[in-house]
């Protein structure tokens, strides 16, 4: 059924339906089409679109991936920054005239890929335990044994349809999830009672809670906002709070919150807008005409800290904010997580409807960052408890990410890993896979093709395989041709 198929398949199919219409003189407008394909499958894509081409129609394709860039015949680079700091075209042409454009940051990821970490969080102890799935068989799983290595970056990989999600988020996620709740809740039951998708699932002792990072929104209103959902607008209140002004007119930090009565504007409840219902037509949101978009009411705004207000604190950029609180700890050091992983454009007080998925996805990896504290390894032991590691799942995290920025999550994820958690990605990207500590392959094709591990091992390892696996012969090549090149070194944040 339609509701089934991933959002690759569902497009390739409506390319498939194009393809046999035969007509002329039509521009396509394809918005990051490699989506969930493996690199096999954008190949096939690329055989596609050129063959719509050459029945006489114009291709117009935005995308971060490298093969589909390196197929265009012109490629226009917009930037150089995101936000405020983009806008402009930086470089047009050729992929050559690209790569020669020293005004290009996509030019220069293409012509000086990074230095591989070559395992980042390999300094760790390789006896962190693991994660062992026995006899999964859901859906096209062919009762297979899987092994995730526990305190590693871990990539599951392989060709559309081979059953990752499957093993991560069907089997790896819904049972885990059971069996913490059940270990927290002091229910002794059997290890297998009630797994659903597989046999028995050995090693869950040791993770203190299992968490999706996926990139739905981070919040549905447009009072919810970064700094609200990451959570050091409650130390800014408390800055406010503690002005002369406030205490003069006995202000708490209740009085600076958007989301309750008292302090905001009360015309538009503190979201800055107002919506106007249209009939036949989308509603329309429009700046209040009480406090002009500011949220705040007008005794608010008088309290200013450091001769700024409420509203244009919520107004400054993560790169701006983060020079403004620099002497305030707890608050700077999430503002230098945000502006680490590429979201030093995004307004404080941005209101999340209107984040990407990428976005909103980046802003919660900060958000577990900012709580991350090293825990005891297990041969120092603690492993329950508050303090206990956290195992990530994370699905496609590069989706919608330039090559700069898929750079910055992966130093993110180790991050991550070297706080003592673990962190499993499912993923099509050759440059996460490369700085994986652990690739686990499915396939070696789709559907009934697919349920099985073809290749495990260090992503070198996987290179090397000489099985019947796409993603294999893929890095392998990859590998080969980042050898040939000087990359860019990590040093400044591998520290």
């Amino acid at each position: 059924s339609a509701p089934s198929l991933s959002g690759g398949e569902a497009q390739r199919i409506r390319l498939a339906s194009q393809l046999g219409s035969n007509l002329r003189g039509v521009c396509y407008i394809l918005d990051e089409p490699t989506i969930g394909l493996h690199v096999r499958d954008t190949r096939m894509l690329l055989k596609t679109l050129e063959r719509l081409e050459r029945k006489g129609n114009t291709i117009v394709v935005v995308e971060h991936d490298e093969d589909t860039i390196r197929h265009a015949e012109h490629v226009i680079d917009l930037g150089p920054g995101a936000g405020v700091h983009g806008g402009r075209v930086v470089a047009q042409g050729t992929f050559d005239e690209i790569v020669a454009n020293p005004q290009s940051v996509t030019g220069r990821f293409l012509a000086t890929p990074p230095t591989h970490f070559r395992n980042g969080s390999a300094d760790r102890s390789m006896h962190d335990g693991e994660l062992e799935v026995t006899g999964a068989r859901l859906h096209n799983l062919r009762r297979i044994r899987a092994k995730l290595p526990l305190g590693r970056l871990v990539c599951v990989t392989g060709v559309s349809g081979s059953g990752k999600s499957t093993l991560v988020r069907d089997i790896v996620h819904d049972n885990l999830k059971q069996l913490i709740e059940r270990r927290r809740n002091g229910r002794k039951r059997r290890a297998d009672a009630g797994l659903v998708g597989c046999d028995e699932i050995r090693g869950s002792e040791a993770l203190g809670r299992v968490l999706e990072v996926d990139q739905t929104p981070i919040g549905k209103t447009p009072r919810s906002c970064p700094a609200t959902y990451v959570g050091f607008w409650d130390n800014i209140r408390r800055l406010f709070a503690e002005t002369t002004e406030a205490r003069m007119r006995g202000y708490g930090p209740g009085r600076f919150s958007f989301n309750v009565h008292g302090g905001r504007c009360s015309a538009c409840e503190g979201q800055g807008m107002k919506k106007i219902e249209m009939s036949f037509l989308p509603d329309v949101r429009v700046p209040c005409d009480v406090c002009q978009g500011a949220r705040f009411a007008e005794e608010t705004l008088a309290v200013r800290y450091r001769d700024k207000s409420i509203a244009e604190v919520l107004a400054m950029s993560v790169d701006e904010a983060s020079v403004f609180f620099k002497a305030h700890g707890g608050i700077h050091r999430s503002l230098e997580l945000l502006r680490e992983v590429g979201l030093g454009y995004l307004t404080l007080g941005q209101q999340s409807p209107t984040l990407s998925g990428g976005e909103a996805q980046r802003i919660k990896l900060v958000t577990e960052l900012s709580k991350a504290r090293p825990v005891e390894s297990p041969n120092g032991r603690n492993r329950r408890g508050r303090n206990a590691p956290t195992l990530y799942l994370l699905d496609e995290p590069t989706i919608g990410l330039h090559m700069a920025d898929v750079e910055k999550l992966v130093d993110v994820l180790h991050r991550l890993v070297r706080a003592g958690n673990s962190v499993i990605v499912i993923e099509h990207n050759l440059d996460v896979i490369a700085e994986a500590d652990w690739v686990i392959d499915m396939g070696p094709e789709g559907g009934n093709g697919g349920g099985r591990i073809v290749a495990r091992g260090t992503p070198l390892e996987v290179a090397r395989s000489k099985t019947a696996s796409h993603t294999a012969r893929a890095l392998r090549s990859y590998l080969r041709r980042r050898k040939q090149r000087p990359g860019r070194s990590h040093s400044r944040k591998r520290q």
